[in-house]
């Protein structure tokens, strides 16, 4: 079967991490910060879903990990199925957002 090229997704100030495997939403959530911070973004926001808060405290925990997270809160809109992050840009990133 002939390999393909990897699917490149834009940056943007929101993921929505419905469309992954569970097994996959914490390496997503690592390269995506790494993106974003990389960007220019300043804050983020990853949509991970209500439910019982078992991929809410996944990413919560990998974004306290994060050397390109500042801080994190649940998005208030949101009812606890977003959370909102501030990202740590380097000297002379040209922020967005």
């Amino acid at each position: 079967m002939p390999m393909t090229d990897p699917v490149r997704i834009p940056i943007e100030g929101e993921i929505d991490l419905h469309a992954f495997a569970p097994s996959d939403v914490r390496s997503v959530v690592d390269e995506y910060v790494r993106a974003a911070a990389a960007a220019g973004l300043s804050e983020v926001r990853i949509v991970h879903g209500r439910g019982r808060g078992v991929q809410r405290g996944m990413i919560q925990a990998a974004l306290d990990q994060h050397p390109n997270v500042v801080e994190f809160w649940d998005d208030p809109a949101a009812h606890l199925g977003a959370t909102i992050a501030r990202l740590k840009l380097e000297p002379g990133d040209r922020v967005i957002g």
